[in-house]
């Protein structure tokens, strides 16, 4: 079946659950499932200089649970029961994983990837030459650009409904600090530079405090920002109290762009890395 008569079953059956007890239905679930683990199709691709999220992609993973069963799995001593299979043949994919990474069967890694102990939910997209450091949680259809470092225990939170939200977004050449949390749907553009324990979710205010006036970020991180994490006073009935933002407080310059001197992006400015 072709990416179009796929797509065309998965909407019938998104409407009608009972075409998952169909044989073609449950094919076509399945291709979905596996051409998002060769990297075929994703979840969100850019199309010029924007994203665009594929709907029927998330609903092909969404009704691959039910038509899954449960199983019981061994790798060595160690046993999971689950209805997704791990990622395997990784050295064909020339894909480093370190003791004890897992990748669930239906994300997409690239040649050059390194995955310390960490975890990739299905649906994730990591490309070519990433870093997914120690403890590092990439969600269900999160999608990671090329030569992105994500640091220790980086959480990149995961999507699947509502049906229309987007994934988080981490473009090519970001670093993304220790202890950072990027959830709901936030965009950080190309190379951008994110300092230890920034969170951001689709509603934090990103200030960008370099000009004379504040200038203020929802949803998506500037390329070549760099981040801290920061406070801002907001008003409540019972007095004005400190709430979590991030700070945009200046860019990369070019004597920090590659990655091995990233952690400089942040030293350029008197922040810890």
């Amino acid at each position: 079946m072709d990416n179009k008569e796929i797509q065309t079953i998965i909407e019938s059956a998104w409407q009608d659950k009972s075409l998952l007890n169909n044989i073609n239905t449950q094919k076509a679930i399945r291709q979905t499932i596996d051409l998002l683990d060769k990297g075929k199709i994703r979840v969100a691709e850019p199309v010029n200089n924007t994203w665009k999220i594929n709907e029927w992609i998330k609903k092909a993973v969404i009704l691959y649970f039910p038509i899954q069963k449960m199983e019981t799995k061994k790798v060595g001593d160690f046993e999971f029961y689950d209805k997704i299979s791990l990622k395997n043949n990784y050295k064909e994919l020339g894909v480093r994983v370190v003791p004890h990474a897992v990748a669930r069967y239906g994300s997409y890694l690239a040649k050059g990837v390194i995955m310390m102990p960490s975890y990739i939910n299905i649906g994730a997209y990591v490309d070519a030459g990433t870093m997914i450091d120690n403890w590092v949680l990439v969600g269900s259809c999160a999608q990671i650009g090329k030569n992105v470092h994500l640091s220790m225990n980086v959480g990149i939170g995961g999507v699947l409904e509502p049906i229309q939200a987007a994934p988080v977004i981490i473009e090519d050449n970001c670093f993304i600090g220790a202890g950072c949390s990027i959830v709901e749907g936030v965009r950080v553009e190309k190379e951008a530079v994110l300092g230890a324990n920034v969170v951001i979710t689709k509603s934090s205010k990103i200030i960008d405090v370099t000009g004379d006036k504040p200038k203020e970020f929802k949803g998506i991180v500037p390329s070549r920002s760099v981040v801290i994490p920061g406070t801002r006073t907001k008003k409540f009935p019972a007095g004005d109290y400190q709430v979590p933002c991030a700070l945009i407080i200046g860019k990369r310059k070019k004597s920090t762009d590659l990655k091995t001197s990233l952690n400089n992006a942040l030293r350029d400015y008197n922040v810890n890395v």
